[in-house]
């Protein structure tokens, strides 16, 4: 069993933690978590290549893509592998997040240790929108928020 675990922090108090786990090389990813201080609505949420804030949130680099695929839902066939659709914030701005994925993994050559996850401040239009940027971002928007993702102790 590898853990990880990601806190969130970014522009105007938006903070978070999210938590992975993954059985095996071949298991699906758990993530879950919350994250606040979020706009009331959707939001894309990425995970990015680097796990840098140097720069702020530019220094992350782009969407996790190692098999150079195009932007997509986190359940089409063509989608890189850092695209994990979009989160939704309540009226508080509140987001409760419970994702699985098989692509995302703690274990073996394509791991998201140490890389980032990154917030967006819209909606991801998932490679559908038509925009220039809709097959490389999502046109999401901009970082809002960010952690690095660490290894953290099997319980």
């Amino acid at each position: 069993m590898a853990k990880a675990s990601c806190t969130f922090a970014g522009e105007e108090g938006v903070k978070g933690l999210l938590t992975f786990s993954q059985a095996q090389e071949d298991a699906s990813t758990i993530i879950e978590g919350q994250i606040s201080g979020l706009r009331p609505g959707r939001h894309g949420l990425h995970v990015h290549i680097f796990g840098d804030f140097s720069e702020g949130l530019t220094s992350a680099g782009g969407i996790f893509n190692p098999f150079g695929k195009n932007h997509g839902a986190p359940d089409d066939e063509e989608r890189m592998v850092g695209d994990l659709g979009n989160v939704e914030a309540d009226e508080e701005g509140v987001c409760k997040i419970a994702i699985e994925d098989s692509l995302v993994k703690l274990i073996g050559p394509h791991s998201v240790i140490g890389r980032s996850i990154i917030v967006k401040a819209n909606e991801d239009d998932l490679g559908r929108g038509g925009h220039e940027l809709s097959l490389s971002t999502g046109n999401s928007g901009a970082r809002v928020a960010g952690g690095v993702i660490g290894i953290a102790p099997s319980k």
